[in-house]
Formats: structure tokens, C-alpha cells, sequence
């Protein structure tokens, strides 16, 4: 029998996290090494029972303490620092990052470091990270593999294409729950609403970011960091449906697309089994069902915060770290009842107009750039209320 491949999971009590136990439990390629959390910590811990992990984190120090006082059966981390020594620590073969936010930064960095394969459902690592954590990863000989469904659409429609061939990206927008109103239709939305995604099931700050379209911008990023693709050569269109995951543009014209449920364990067993596909019990497309496919332009008037992280983006240096530093707060803040939906954008403009974009020289100028800009818009969040 193949020696089974050592997997560490962060953020293991999230949407993706739970998914991909599941995925593990059907699999006898992988051996689960240890899990984290943020400070779910009852849940953390019946997962260490259930899967027979011995090695856990939690980054909230307070529950990190109370899973040390309830759980006698193994190791308990605790903070930041807890994290990235549950990484380095557990000789995995990879490391699957599904934590939310910056927060996400620091493990990626360690991961990569160690020279482990990585699973990046944390966007936000590449989006603040960038060239740095691409050229770490070149350094190290370590594998980036994205785990959501536009890019790993994009991973597999790209797999085998010979320089040259592949003239554009396009990745797809559900819309969220507000597509199709008009910027004054949005000004009294509430958090409730926002939270209605139609198709996808996921965690409250991802959520907003799908209602916004930050969450398109930020792809926009990661496909780049990604795929080496220039920003001008990467489209979004909404697709309501949610069932065509992402599209190339071939240099002859023709269009390649990928199809399939609406399913994350899908791209989350794609990135644990090395970019292979096996069997999940997922009901495949009825294309005789789904009948109509449809396509839309995005409204950037009524969703700025695509055209907000274009600018952040194609400005380069730190722009793209303090727009998610920025958008971190405001979501927040959101959820919170603290700020109104279309508020949202303003802070992000208003923090990205006041602190601009600096050069990346090293990992510390980003972590510089995140808690300035977190000053700046916790201020103009504070300002609104």
C-alpha cells in the first residue's frame, strides 16, 4: 500500500474545514496530522477525538486555554505563534490553509517555508502576499494549489496548455443575493439579506464579500498570483446559474469551459489528492435539467468594490494589502450593524486614498501596511456610525 499523504488542516471547524473531512473520511490517501481553529474550541476538539488527532491549535488564546483545561488527550497551541509551530512541527506533506483573512498570511508563509504543498483556500495570503509568497514557494519547490471552484476550474482547464495558447481568463459571479438591483436599491439592505447567499453555503465575511463582489476582486488577484496572467487578460461575469466554474479563451478563438455542481468538496478533494479526480458522492450535472445558462455584465455601480480591487491591484505594492485590511474592517463592522451595506466600499476607498500603495521590500512591509490600514478604516468606520 502507498504511504499516505500527512495533511494538516487550519481552520477546521469553517465551511471549507468541515468539507474536507468529509473528503478525508472517504479517502485511505490521507492521514490527518492536525487541525486548528480560530476559537471554536468544543468543536476543534470532538474533531481531534473523532479523527484521532493528537496535535491542535486554536489562535484565540482564551480558548486555547479552555481546550487545554477540557482536552487531556493530546496537544494544545495557542495564538499566532501556536499556529505556525503547529505547521512547522507536524512534518506534513500538506497543509490545507481555510483560514479566514490575513490571518492567513502567517501559516502560508510558514507552510511554504517548510517546503509542504499547499492547499490555499485563504485567498486573502496571495492577495496581501503576492510575489513574495509565490517566490517563496518557487524557492522552496513547495505547490500552490487553489481550493475554490472558479480556480480550480481554471487549474484544470490550463493543465497541459503550451505557452501561447491561452488568451484570456473569465471567472464567474454567482451575483450573490442582490444581483440585479440598482445602487439606490441597496442603501437599506440588511445583514439578514446579505447573508441569503442563492447558491453557496459559506462563512459569514466570505458571504458578505460574495454580496459586494470583493470576493471577485479578490480572485481577480489570486488567478494572477496564480496562473502569471497579466490583470487586463482576467475577466468576471456573473453567472447566476453557478454550474460554468471558469472559461479560457484559447489564442484561436475558441472557448474552454468548466462545468459541474456547485459542490466545494469537488475543488477540496482536487487539491488533497494532487490535482487528481476520484470518486465523491456528488449528483453530476443534468444538463437537460439545468436547460438555460446565462451570462451578465457586472454592475460597477451598484458593486464598486470590483473596480476597487482592480485599482488596488493594478496599483501593485502595498494597495492590495491595505484594500483586504480595509474590507476586513468593514465587513466586520457590517455584521456588526456598525456600518450600512454600500458603506462598506466607502471605508475601503477612503483607507486606500488616504494611505496609498508603498513598495513590498519584504513580509514585514505587509504587516505594517495591514495594521495601518485597519487604524485608518477602524477611524472611518467610527466616523459613519
Amino acid at each position: 500500500m502507498a504511504t499516505r499523504k500527512r495533511l494538516l488542516i487550519l481552520g477546521s471547524t469553517g465551511s471549507i474545514g468541515t468539507q474536507a473531512l468529509d473528503v478525508c473520511e472517504r479517502s485511505d490517501e490521507l492521514e490527518l496530522v492536525g487541525l486548528s481553529a480560530e476559537r471554536s474550541w468544543e468543536g476543534l476538539v470532538e474533531q481531534a477525538g473523532r479523527h484521532g488527532v493528537r496535535r491542535i491549535a486554536l489562535a484565540e488564546e482564551h480558548a486555547a486555554a479552555r481546550a487545554s483545561e477540557a482536552w487531556t488527550d493530546g496537544q494544545v497551541l495557542g495564538g499566532p505563534e501556536g499556529l505556525v509551530r503547529l505547521v512547522v512541527e507536524s512534518e506534513a506533506d500538506l497543509v490545507l490553509n481555510a483560514l479566514v483573512g490575513s490571518a492567513g498570511l502567517g501559516p502560508t508563509v510558514a507552510s511554504l517555508g517548510e517546503g509542504m504543498d499547499l492547499a490555499l483556500a485563504n485567498k486573502e495570503a496571495l492577495v496581501v502576499g503576492g510575489e513574495l509568497v509565490t517566490a517563496l514557494a518557487e524557492a522552496t519547490g513547495a505547490q500552490i494549489v487553489p481550493v475554490d471552484s472558479e480556480h480550480t476550474a481554471l487549474h484544470q482547464l490550463l493543465a497541459g496548455q503550451p505557452p501561447g495558447a491561452v488568451e484570456r481568463l473569465t471567472i464567474t459571479a454567482s451575483g450573490g443575493p442582490f444581483r440585479g438591483r440598482s445602487r439606490e436599491e441597496l442603501q437599506d439592505v440588511t445583514v439578514k439579506q446579505a447573508l441569503a447567499h442563492p447558491t453557496w453555503a459559506m462563512g459569514g465575511k466570505i458571504t458578505i464579500d460574495s454580496a459586494t463582489l470583493m470576493n471577485k476582486g479578490l480572485e481577480v488577484m489570486e488567478a494572477h498570483h496564480l496562473f502569471g496572467t497579466p490583470y487586463e487578460r482576467i475577466d468576471v461575469v456573473v453567472h447566476p446559474q453557478s454550474l460554468v466554474h471558469g472559461l479560457v479563451q484559447m489564442a484561436d478563438g475558441a472557448m474552454l469551459a468548466h462545468l459541474g455542481p456547485p459542490d466545494m468538496r469537488i475543488a477540496i478533494s482536487y487539491a488533497l489528492h494532487g490535482g487528481e479526480s476520484v470518486g465523491l458522492p456528488v449528483v453530476p450535472l443534468d444538463l437537460t435539467a439545468v436547460g438555460t445558462l446565462t451570462f451578465e455584465a457586472v454592475d460597477l455601480d451598484a458593486f464598486p468594490c470590483l473596480r476597487l480591487a482592480r485599482e488596488a491591484a493594478r496599483e501593485g505594492g502595498t494597495a492590495p494589502c491595505v484594500l483586504n485590511a480595509a474590507n476586513e474592517i468593514a465587513v466586520h463592522a457590517f455584521l456588526e450593524g456598525s456600518l450600512r451595506f454600500l458603506e462598506i466600499p466607502s471605508v475601503i476607498e477612503q483607507t486606500l486614498s488616504q494611505l496609498g500603495s508603498e513598495p513590498v521590500r519584504a513580509f514585514e512591509s505587509l504587516y505594517e501596511a495591514d495594521r495601518e490600514a485597519r487604524r485608518v478604516a477602524g477611524e472611518a468606520v467610527a466616523a459613519l456610525a
